[in-house]
C-alpha cells in the first residue's frame, strides 16, 4: 500500500523454469490387479455416500411395493410381531413354549419401529407399522450393502465393486470386515467380523454361521497380510488362535440377552432349539430335488449364476495363465499366495450351497444369506477372465464389451422379473388393501358411522378416515385354499376377525395366540404373558387340527382364487366366486395361473377375489343402523 493510502497490485510472470510435476495416481492395492499403466485413467465408482443414495432409492421402493413371497414370513414373523404390538395374531406350533423353535428376541427387535410408526402417524391405520418395519430393513440393507461395496472396492478391486432377512444383513456386514486380509496388526477386523457372524447366527438363523467357515480357516491357518518366518511360526499361530478364541468368547455374549429374552417369553429357561426328534423335522413340510437351488438361483440371478459358481475354476485358470493378475508375488514359506486369499473369499458361496443342497427340505429363503456372494463371485469371474490384460485375446471387441454385456443382460432380465412378480403376484396385497381402504370405508359410510366426504374436495385431500368403528360389525374375514397367501393382520383393520375355512390342505394351520386369564400375575418382567401359555391344539407332526377352522357359514367376507378358464372344484374347494346367490364379488384382480402358463408370455390368469356374503353383511349393516350412531361412538371415545 502506498503512502497516500492507495492500494497497488504487483504482477509477476509465471516461473516456467521448474514446472510442477503432478504425482502419479496411486496404484490400487487390492488383491486383483489391473495390468494397466500407472498413469491410466482409473475406473469410475461411486463413493460410499453416493452408493447409499443409489441403494436407498431401490430399497425404499422395494419396501413399499414388493410382495410377501413366503407364508413363513407372515406366520412366524408378522403375526408374532402383531401379537406383541396389538394383542392378536396367528400362532404356529414353533412359538409354543412346548417346542420353542422361534426366538422372541428376534421378533422383539422389530417392535420399536412398529410402535414408533403408531406414534408418528397418529390416527392412521396400522398399515403404517407394517411399512415402517419394512423401511427399517431397507435402511439396514442399504447401509450394509454400501459398506460391503466399499470393502470390495478397496480390498479386492475397484472394478468388482457393486451395489438381503436379518442373517443376510449380518453376514453381508461380516464379510465387509472378513474380506480384509487377516493380520496380527488388525484386531478390529477379527472382532467385528466375528460379532457380525455371531449376531446373524444367534439372533437370526444358526445355520448362517456356516458362512464363517472360510473366515475361521484364514484366521487360524493362513498368513494373509502377515509375513511369518520359520522361527516365529509357533508364536504367530498361538497369537492367531488366542485372538480368535478371545473374540469368539466376546461375540458369544450375544447369547446372554437372547436366552434371557426367550426364557422370559416362554416362561422357562430356553436355549434356541434347531433339532427335531424322531419322525419330526422340516422334511414333514416337503422335500425338493438336489437341483432346486440351481433352478431357483437361475430364476433370481439369471446369467450371473454360472459365472458365480465358475469363480474358483476361473481363479485356477488365472493362476496358470496370468499370475500377475493378482499382483506381483514371489512365493515364500512365510507369505500367503494372493490366490489363496482370494479363494477363501470365493469359498463361502460353495460352502453354503453345498450344505443347503444336502438338506432334503429346501426353500428359496434359505439361500438369502449368500445372495451378495453370488454377485461378488460373478464379478470376480468377469474381471479375471475378460478385463484388460497383456494377452491379445482380451483386446478383441468381444472381450472389451463382455463386462458391459453381462451387466446389461443381467439388469434387463432382473428388471423383467421384478415387473413380472409385481404384475402376476401382487394381487393378495392389492385385494387386502381394497378391503381396508374401500370396502370397510363404504360400509361405514352407508351406516353413517363416519362423517360424509367433504364436498368439492379431491379424494387425496379428504381428511383421514377413522375406521375403528368397524369393530361394531363383528365381521369375519375368511381365507380358504389361499391361506398361504394371507398377508397378515397388519393389513386387516382391528376388530375384524380372520378365520381359515377347510380346503384340500390337510396339514396343520396356525391357531390363535391364547390370551391369559385375568388372574395372571402382572409383575412379570415380560409384559406379554400370552407367550407363556401352551396351546393344546398344536403339534410338531404337521397333523391337521380341526379346531383351527371356521365354518363357511360364519364368514362375512371370503378371499378366494378362481380359474374360470380351467374350472376345478371339490367338496372342500367349491367355486365360491361363481356362487352369486351367496357371494358377491367386491374386488377381483388377475392372478397368474402358473400351472397352465407357458413361456413367451403365453400366460393364463385367474380371478383373485374378495367376496362378500351379501345376506350376512346386509343384516349386520341394518342392525348397526338401528342400534349404533356416529354420535354415540363419539361420546364413548370422549369418555374414555
Amino acid at each position: 500500500m502506498s503512502q497516500n493510502g492507495a492500494q497497488t497490485l504487483r504482477l509477476r510472470r509465471p516461473d516456467t523454469s521448474a514446472p510442477t510435476k503432478q504425482p502419479a495416481p496411486a496404484r490400487h492395492t487390492g488383491i486383483l490387479q489391473d495390468q494397466l499403466r500407472r498413469s491410466a485413467r482409473r475406473p469410475w465408482s461411486p463413493s460410499w455416500t453416493m452408493a447409499i443414495r443409489i441403494l436407498l432409492l431401490f430399497r425404499f421402493t422395494a419396501a413399499m411395493y414388493s410382495n410377501i413371497d413366503d407364508c413363513d414370513e407372515v406366520y412366524n414373523f408378522w403375526e408374532p410381531l402383531h401379537f406383541l404390538d396389538r394383542g392378536t395374531g396367528f400362532q404356529t406350533w414353533e412359538t409354543s413354549p412346548k417346542y420353542a423353535i422361534r426366538s422372541w428376541a428376534y421378533i422383539l427387535l422389530h417392535l420399536l419401529p412398529a410402535r414408533a410408526a403408531g406414534l408418528v402417524f397418529k390416527g392412521a391405520d396400522k398399515r403404517a407399522a407394517f411399512f415402517a418395519v419394512r423401511i427399517v430393513y431397507a435402511l439396514a440393507s442399504t447401509l450394509v450393502e454400501a459398506t460391503f461395496y466399499r470393502t470390495v472396492h478397496e480390498r479386492i478391486n475397484e472394478r468388482l465393486s457393486f451395489p438381503s432377512t436379518f442373517a443376510m444383513h449380518a453376514s453381508t456386514l461380516a464379510f465387509s470386515y472378513a474380506f480384509v486380509p487377516s493380520s496380527l496388526q488388525n484386531n478390529r477386523r477379527v472382532l467385528l467380523a466375528t460379532i457380525c457372524f455371531a449376531v446373524g447366527g444367534v439372533v437370526g438363523w444358526p445355520f448362517a454361521l456356516a458362512l464363517a467357515i472360510p473366515f475361521v480357516i484364514e484366521e487360524l491357518f493362513v498368513a494373509s497380510s502377515d509375513r511369518v518366518t520359520s522361527d516365529s511360526w509357533l508364536s504367530w499361530i498361538q497369537r492367531r488362535w488366542k485372538r480368535l478364541a478371545t473374540t469368539g468368547i466376546i461375540a458369544s455374549t450375544i447369547f446372554v440377552p437372547v436366552i434371557g429374552i426367550d426364557s422370559l417369553a416362554y416362561g422357562r429357561l430356553t436355549v434356541y432349539n434347531i433339532f427335531g426328534g424322531a419322525d419330526r423335522g422340516p422334511d414333514l413340510y416337503g422335500t425338493e430335488p438336489w437341483y432346486f437351488y440351481v433352478l431357483n438361483l437361475t430364476l433370481n440371478f439369471n446369467v450371473l449364476v454360472p459365472l458365480a459358481f465358475g469363480a474358483l475354476p476361473a481363479l485356477a485358470v488365472t493362476y496358470v495363465v496370468d499370475r500377475k493378475r493378482l499382483g506381483a508375488y514371489s512365493p515364500s514359506s512365510g507369505q500367503s499366495s494372493p490366490f489363496t486369499v482370494l479363494g477363501l473369499r470365493l469359498a463361502p458361496l460353495y460352502v453354503w450351497a453345498g450344505i443347503l443342497t444336502l438338506q432334503p427340505h429346501k426353500e428359496e429363503r434359505f439361500m438369502f444369506p449368500a445372495y451378495p456372494l453370488v454377485c461378488f463371485n460373478a464379478a470376480e469371474v468377469v474381471f479375471v477372465s475378460v478385463t484388460k490384460s497383456p494377452y491379445k485375446a482380451s483386446q478383441s471387441t468381444l472381450f472389451r464389451t463382455f463386462t458391459l454385456s453381462v451387466g446389461v443382460t443381467a439388469g434387463i432380465i432382473s428388471l423383467s422379473r421384478i415387473i413380472a412378480l409385481g404384475q402376476y403376484y401382487h394381487t393378495p396385497l392389492t385385494v387386502m388393501h381394497h378391503f381396508s381402504s374401500h370396502e370397510v370405508v363404504n360400509l361405514l359410510n352407508t351406516t353413517h358411522l363416519i362423517p360424509p366426504p367433504l364436498p368439492k374436495t379431491a379424494p387425496e385431500d379428504q381428511p383421514r378416515v377413522d375406521i375403528t368403528p368397524i369393530k361394531v360389525f363383528n365381521l369375519t374375514l375368511c381365507v380358504a385354499k389361499e391361506w398361504h397367501r394371507f398377508p397378515g393382520h397388519y393389513l386387516v383393520p382391528d376388530g375384524v376377525r380372520v378365520g381359515f375355512v377347510k380346503s384340500e390342505f390337510s396339514g396343520l394351520l396356525p391357531g390363535k395366540f391364547v390370551l391369559p386369564h385375568s388372574s395372571h400375575s402382572s409383575l412379570s418382567l415380560w409384559p406379554w404373558p400370552g407367550t407363556h401359555l401352551v396351546p393344546v391344539d398344536q403339534n410338531d407332526l404337521n397333523r391337521e387340527e380341526p379346531s383351527h377352522y371356521t365354518s363357511i357359514t360364519d364368514c362375512d367376507y371370503l378371499v378366494d382364487l378362481d380359474f374360470p378358464l380351467r374350472p376345478k372344484e371339490s367338496s372342500h374347494e367349491p367355486r365360491y366366486a361363481v356362487q352369486s346367490a351367496v357371494w358377491e364379488r367386491v374386488a377381483c384382480r388377475p392372478f397368474l395361473d402358473g400351472a397352465h402358463s407357458q413361456l413367451l408370455n403365453l400366460n393364463e390368469f385367474g380371478d383373485y377375489c374378495l367376496l362378500r356374503n351379501k345376506h350376512r353383511v346386509e343384516k349386520k349393516a341394518e342392525w348397526v343402523k338401528k342400534n349404533v350412531s356416529f354420535e354415540t361412538l363419539s361420546e364413548s371415545k370422549s369418555g374414555m
